[in-house]
């Protein structure tokens, strides 16, 4: 009981870095976490996992280990942001390094199976995927709402240890880790932070050629007393790539973040660079918008 209140409170802990709480977002976070935390997942009766969508790995699902990292998409909006599967590799990678015998599980909820199978063959993602056209582990669980908290790390009995999306939240990330590994997770809790100054957190570019690379330049001047170090820089999709120095920044200097945008397609659209950092009120959520038409 004792090892169940430390990860509420750890999961309680790091999932503010998720958003700019006020009072009203920290209660709903908290009630979600007492809910999850050591929730039994149930899965449904021998799921198929396959690669590429098509070629079934068997025995994928059935293999026993101590820990699973499970990971839900649904089917609503894009589904390539959703997936990140860029992100997801290394992360893999790593896990396979630490504790290989650690599963992650990706159920997906695909609006058109096709489009899923397109994806991950463009990806070259090998790893294995469970498309579940009935939304079947869903319909079992109730998944939060919220994308981030559609995944979770299980214990060998499929009860839930953590909560969050460890390719979308370095912290998360650090949490999952640790927990895989055996380390302590109370590490780094209490870090000196600095201050940051965000010059302009929202940037509207005019009207372009949907064929044309557009791109911006974010300034972060570093205000506190503590060199600053951003751990991670996220963006809400693929199309979307930051470039940045991985030097500390020292007091009173700056860090440019340079942000490439290439649409897919013509389209209105607004993008999230969610900026991970050592300083007070981490994360930084920049936005660029415009028209490619």
């Amino acid at each position: 009981m004792i090892c169940r209140y430390i990860y509420v409170f750890l999961i309680y802990f790091v999932c503010f870095s998720l958003f700019s709480c006020n009072e009203r977002n920290k209660k709903d976070i908290k009630k979600m976490v007492e809910e999850w935390s050591y929730k039994k997942i149930v899965f449904p009766n021998s799921p198929s996992f396959t690669r590429f969508a098509k070629d079934t790995v068997i025995g994928y699902f059935e293999k026993d280990c101590n820990y699973k990292v499970l990971t839900y998409i649904d089917s609503i909006g894009c589904l390539r942001c959703h997936l990140k599967l860029d992100a997801w590799k290394p992360f893999i990678k790593q896990l396979e390094d630490i504790y290989p015998e650690c599963k992650v599980l990706f159920f997906i909820h695909p609006t058109n199976k096709k489009s899923v199978e397109h994806l991950l063959k463009t990806e070259n993602f090998d790893y294995p995927v469970c498309i579940d056209e009935k939304d079947s582990i869903n319909k079992l669980n109730h998944f939060p709402a919220e994308m981030q908290f559609q995944t979770l790390l299980l214990d060998k009995e499929n009860k839930v240890l953590a909560i969050g999306n460890p390719v979308q939240n370095p912290k998360i990330k650090e949490l999952y880790l640790k927990i895989i590994s055996g380390k302590s997770a109370f590490t780094h809790i209490d870090e000196p932070l600095t201050q940051v100054e965000v010059h302009k957190k929202s940037i509207k570019l005019d009207s372009f050629d949907w064929k044309q690379e557009q791109t911006v330049d974010f300034i972060l001047t570093n205000t506190g007393k503590k060199s600053l170090v951003v751990e991670n820089v996220i963006t809400s999709c693929g199309c979307v790539t930051v470039e940045y120095s991985k030097e500390p920044v020292q007091p009173d200097m700056n860090m440019n973040l340079k942000i490439k945008y290439h649409a897919e397609h013509p389209e209105h659209f607004s993008k999230t660079i969610s900026v991970y950092c050592n300083a007070e009120g981490s994360p930084f959520h920049l936005k660029i918008s415009g028209n490619a038409k």
